[in-house]
């Protein structure tokens, strides 16, 4: 299957969004009271101090840059567990166009609050975002809006990339790089980025336990859609992702590993009292692989971690030293 991204594709988003978006800061980071983790450099991509609160609004701004204006004027229409619909109301009231997401009802209210606050319309249907997704389409195609996916699309991915282009810009030294995966634009982006101009750097998804997604289908060979979501972290938790991620992130991501819903929550307090970064559960799970073990960080690695969206699970329960 021909790859839909390649690294001249985000290398043009990245000009193309670079007065949209912010440039995050890339901190130094160590496990402090903790025994460090095989001698291991640490750092944080602080994608939580994005505009919108994640990386979702790089994609979104990408997307509608290669709008036509008359389907800008038509509007858009998306589907979101929270972020990308954040990202996407974002871009939309830069562009002065409306925007309708649908959320799952399992979406948190603040996030339904802030989409409010970014002049969104809202609409909750379904209990997953696959469910979600398919009123969003359906919307879309008899409306004439224009459907912005949040992981299955060429412009969409191209934009999440660029987050890649800035960690390898930050990071002179970098090893390794953590990415969480929901339905697996993110790390399409940043593993095409990264593979692009440092082949050698390692590119490790990461996934909740209870919606391994994209785990099952590079298992598979193939696409596979999830009989049931099993976790907390809505917006890592789509019942199937697409050929088209699934083709990049098997040419280009080296591993997938799987962490527990409280084994992120337990790196979202890490974040909180050690860092004072807030971060929400999904942000938390790169983290997560390198402080259980479930991604081995070898002595004198390098290894950078991606805290993708901003939250308060990390808040409840931790003390700030």
């Amino acid at each position: 299957m021909t790859l839909a991204i390649g690294l001249g594709d985000v290398q043009a988003a990245h000009a193309r969004i670079r007065d949209a978006v912010r440039c995050t800061p890339c901190v130094p980071a160590s496990f402090l009271r903790e025994a460090p983790l095989a001698d291991a450099t640490l750092s944080l991509k602080l994608e939580c101090l994005q505009v919108s609160g994640s990386f979702k609004a790089r994609g979104a701004c990408h997307k509608v840059a290669t709008l036509s204006p008359e389907a800008l004027a038509r509007g858009l229409v998306t589907a979101s567990g929270g972020n990308h619909g954040l990202g996407v109301a974002y871009a939309g009231w830069r562009a002065g166009v409306p925007v309708r997401v649908y959320l799952p009802r399992s979406t948190p209210a603040a996030k339904e609050r802030q989409l409010l606050r970014w002049g969104a319309r809202v609409v909750r249907h379904g209990e997953v975002w696959d469910e979600a997704n398919d009123a969003a389409t359906r919307a879309a195609q008899a409306e004439d809006l224009a459907y912005v996916h949040p992981f299955a699309d060429a412009a969409v991915m191209a934009g999440q990339g660029t987050v890649g282009l800035e960690i390898l810009a930050q990071a002179s030294d970098l090893d390794t790089v953590l990415v969480a995966i929901g339905g697996g634009g993110l790390i399409s982006g940043i593993a095409t980025a990264v593979k692009g101009l440092r082949p050698a750097v390692r590119v490790i998804g990461v996934e909740p336990v209870g919606a391994p997604t994209l785990r099952a289908s590079v298992d598979a060979g193939r696409v596979v859609t999830l009989a049931r979501i099993s976790t907390a972290a809505g917006t890592l938790a789509p019942r199937t992702s697409h050929a088209y991620n699934l083709a990049i992130i098997e040419q280009h991501v080296d591993d997938i590993v799987l962490v527990s819903d409280e084994q992120m929550r337990d790196a979202a307090r890490w974040l909180w009292s050690e860092m004072g970064i807030a971060a929400e559960l999904s942000a938390a799970a790169a983290l997560a692989a390198l402080r259980t073990g479930r991604y081995p960080a070898r002595a004198g690695e390098h290894v950078c971690v991606l805290v993708c969206g901003a939250g308060t699970d990390g808040i409840q329960g931790a003390e700030r030293c």
